[in-house]
């Protein structure tokens, strides 16, 4: 497709969409002490301990005996993989199904309204699921927008 004022094919927006929802917090935890803590798509951060963990370190030593609702990150970041792929092909190849892009992030979004409420529902701590917001908006104006073209 030809590029836009910006130089900008549809394809290339795209993709660049859907890499910047992978590099914002999808979910953020507060805590009554005051801390913080940032869940990615690549893993978590907690800045007040300086303490990161990849999600390559979630899967393969601290999967042990941790509650189903953070189990279900891991599936997010999967939909979100099928996604960016979607969306890769189609500036690479110029083949893209949009409709496997949206429902990639959309489903990303879902897991991570259950990775907030199990969060949430601990004493001390309530999170915040702007992943789910950010996926949902970003899947909505792709989907939207590809079928007005």
């Amino acid at each position: 497709m030809r590029p836009d004022a910006r130089g900008l094919t549809p394809e290339r927006a795209r993709l660049l969409l859907v890499l910047a929802v992978g590099v914002v917090p999808w979910s953020v935890q507060t805590f009554t002490t005051g801390s913080t803590t940032f869940l990615f798509a690549w893993g978590l951060v907690s800045p007040s301990s300086g303490s990161l963990t990849t999600i390559t370190d979630f899967f393969f030593r601290f999967t042990m005996g941790l509650p189903d609702y953070i189990l279900v990150w891991p599936v997010g970041v999967a939909c979100y993989v099928v996604a960016l792929g979607s969306s890769l092909s189609g500036y690479l190849f110029g083949r893209e199904d949009v409709r496997i892009t949206a429902a990639g992030l959309v489903l990303a979004g879902v897991t991570q309204l259950e990775v907030a409420r199990g969060f949430s529902v601990q004493p001390g701590r309530t999170a915040w699921p702007l992943g789910t917001i950010l996926l949902w908006a970003v899947a909505g104006y792709l989907y939207w927008s590809h079928r007005a073209t």
